[in-house]
C-alpha cells in the first residue's frame, strides 16, 4: 500500500476477531510467585508514596500560599459535610441495638443500670473510631481511588507532570487534609447519636436521664475520648492515604477504575483493623 494509507491498514488490523489461544494457566507455586512478586511492588511503591507525600506535605506547611484551600474545602465537604447524616444514623442505631441487647441480657441479674456504662466503653474506646473510619473508607476513600484513577487513565496526572507540576502535591495533599480535619468531627457526631439512642433505650427501661448521663460521666473519661480522637485520626490518615495510592496506580482498560476502587476500600479496611490492633495493644502497655 501507499505510505498515506498503510495507517488505516494497521488500524484495521488491530480489531482482529479471529479467536485467541486461551492464557495460559499457571501453578499454585507460579502463583504464589507472582503474589509475592506483586506484594513486593506494592510495598516499595506505598514507602515511595509516604516520602513523596511526607516532603510535599512539609512543603505545604511551610508555604501555606502553595496550597489550594477552595479544593481542600471542597473535599471537606463531601467527605465530612455530606456524610454527617450517615453517620449519625449509624451512630444512633448502634447505640440503640447495643443498649436494648445489653440491657437483655444484664435483665436477668437485675443490672440494667450498668447499661450506660457498658454503651459508653465500647462506644468511645473502640466502635465509635472504627465504624467511621470503615464508613469513611467505603464512602471517601472508594471516591478518592476513583477520581484520580479516573485522571490517570484520562492521562491527566501526565499532563500534570507535563505541566511541571507535582500529583502528589496538586491531588494528594487537599484529599489528606481533608480527611484529617473533617474525620474526628465525624466521630464525634458518631458518640453523640449513639448516647442518644443509648438514651432512648434507658428511658424506655424506666431510669431517669439523669441517672443515665451520670453513669457515662464514670464510665468515660477525658483519657478515653482523647485516645478515641487519636485513633480515628491515624485511621483517616490510612484511608485517604490508600485511596490516592490505589488511584495513583490505576492502570488502563475500561475496568482498571473498579478494581482500583475495590482494592483502595479492602486495603483500607485491612489496614484500620490492624491499626486497632495494634493500638489495643498500646494502650494497655500505657495503661489508657
Amino acid at each position: 500500500l501507499r505510505p498515506d494509507f498503510r495507517h488505516i491498514q494497521e488500524e484495521i488490523d488491530c480489531f482482529d476477531c479471529r479467536p485467541r489461544p486461551m492464557q495460559r494457566k499457571y501453578s499454585a507455586l507460579e502463583e504464589l510467585g507472582r503474589a509475592a512478586v506483586n506484594l513486593g511492588r506494592d510495598t516499595r511503591q506505598f514507602f515511595s508514596f509516604v516520602g513523596e507525600f511526607v516532603s510535599s506535605f512539609a512543603y505545604s506547611l511551610t508555604h501555606p500560599g502553595t496550597v489550594r484551600w477552595k479544593d481542600v474545602l471542597s473535599h471537606m465537604e463531601a467527605v465530612g459535610g455530606r456524610a454527617v447524616f450517615i453517620i449519625a444514623l449509624m451512630g444512633f442505631l448502634i447505640g440503640v441495638i447495643i443498649a436494648f441487647q445489653t440491657a437483655i441480657t444484664l435483665r436477668a441479674f437485675g443490672a440494667e443500670i450498668f447499661v450506660a456504662k457498658l454503651l459508653g466503653l465500647s462506644i468511645v474506646r473502640e466502635l465509635g473510631p472504627l465504624v467511621t473510619s470503615i464508613i469513611l473508607a467505603g464512602r471517601s476513600g472508594s471516591a478518592f481511588a476513583a477520581e484520580i484513577g479516573t485522571m490517570k487513565t484520562n492521562e491527566e496526572i501526565n499532563a500534570l507532570q507535563t505541566m511541571g507540576l507535582s500529583p502528589v502535591r496538586f491531588l494528594v495533599v487537599p484529599r489528606m487534609l481533608a480527611a484529617m480535619l473533617v474525620t474526628p468531627l465525624l466521630c464525634i457526631f458518631f458518640l453523640l447519636f449513639s448516647f442518644i439512642g443509648g438514651a432512648l433505650v434507658m428511658l424506655s427501661m424506666d431510669f431517669t436521664l439523669t441517672t443515665y448521663i451520670h453513669q457515662l460521666k464514670t464510665s468515660v473519661g477525658m483519657t478515653d475520648f482523647l485516645g478515641s480522637m487519636v485513633k480515628v485520626f491515624v485511621f483517616s490518615i490510612l484511608v485517604a492515604w490508600i485511596g490516592c495510592v490505589r488511584g495513583l496506580q490505576t492502570g488502563s482498560g475500561a475496568s482498571a477504575v473498579g478494581r482500583s476502587t475495590t482494592s483502595a476500600v479492602v486495603s483500607a479496611i485491612v489496614l484500620i483493623i490492624l491499626a486497632d490492633g495494634i493500638f489495643a495493644v498500646v494502650y494497655y502497655m500505657l495503661g489508657i
